[in-house]
């Protein structure tokens, strides 16, 4: 049955048809919001997306977009709003990582990490806060960062590089954007049970091991990052803003030795 918890709410996803993203728009979606689900590849899963929300009655509009690319940014903002009239919630979800380190990255893996993780969520956190402050009333700006944004990651450097850049650009715009009734906060996943992981899940000596160092002693599913994110879309959290809200299982404030 759909909610009419966010009743009334336009939302983009960015990186919206697979993984953490299509949880979130699905949770967004039955929470009663119209959902943009943008997404580079994949067509026919965001299509099967759209016909699975609009099975229950949900409203969502898929829209191929690079975050990479400021111009697919721009126009991601522009068709949310000429097909639903408004912005009211932008979720930074997409991200791709290169697992390389300090001694092997090349120009090229710095550049598409940065350009992704954190570049294109800087614009896109411009451009949704325009629209905000255009139409009036205020937002929700999520961005999908990581423990990583403050927990180092050996052989991931560029990630954590970008993941830190986050976590800075919330605390510092999330204070600029509060007079306008913007609030910006980020989400930020440990281990999560996604395609990005399989490698893990796939082999049981390496998946034991990650459970170990899980204080509750499993990953996350995709619907448990998702249901945070319902959380800070709607005006239950309308006093939390400039800051990062961790979902990680506790894994944090245990010592893996990963």
């Amino acid at each position: 049955m759909l909610s009419t918890f966010l009743q009334g709410k336009v939302a983009i996803v960015t990186g919206g048809n697979s993984g953490i993203g299509k949880a979130i728009v699905e949770n967004l979606a039955e929470l009663g919001a119209k959902v943009v689900i943008d997404y580079r590849s994949h067509p026919e899963a965001t299509e099967e997306l759209e016909r699975e929300i609009g099975s229950y009655g949900g409203s969502s509009y898929g829209v191929h977009a690079d975050v990479s690319n400021l111009d697919d940014l721009q126009r991601l903002v522009q068709e949310a709003v000429a097909k639903y009239g408004r912005l009211d919630v932008m979720v930074n979800n997409a991200g791709v990582e290169t697992r390389t380190s300090i001694l092997n990255t090349t120009p090229d893996d710095f550049d598409k990490v940065l350009d992704v993780n954190l570049r294109g969520v800087f614009f896109a956190c411009q451009y949704a806060a325009k629209q905000m402050i255009a139409q009036g009333g205020g937002g929700r700006i999520i961005n999908i960062s990581s423990v990583h944004e403050d927990w180092p990651m050996p052989e991931n450097t560029p990630y954590c590089c970008a993941k830190g850049g986050v976590r800075m650009l919330t605390r510092t715009a999330g204070l600029e954007l509060a007079s306008h009734g913007i609030t910006m906060v980020n989400v930020g996943p440990g281990a999560v049970a996604t395609p990005i992981n399989d490698s893990t899940m796939n082999n049981p000596e390496l998946l034991a091991k990650l459970n170990a160092a899980i204080p509750l002693g499993r990953m996350a599913q995709p619907e448990e990052i998702a249901r945070v994110v319902g959380f800070l879309a709607s005006d239950a959290a309308s006093y939390i803003t400039a800051t990062t809200i961790f979902a990680d299982g506790g894994i944090m404030q245990s010592s893996p030795g990963l």
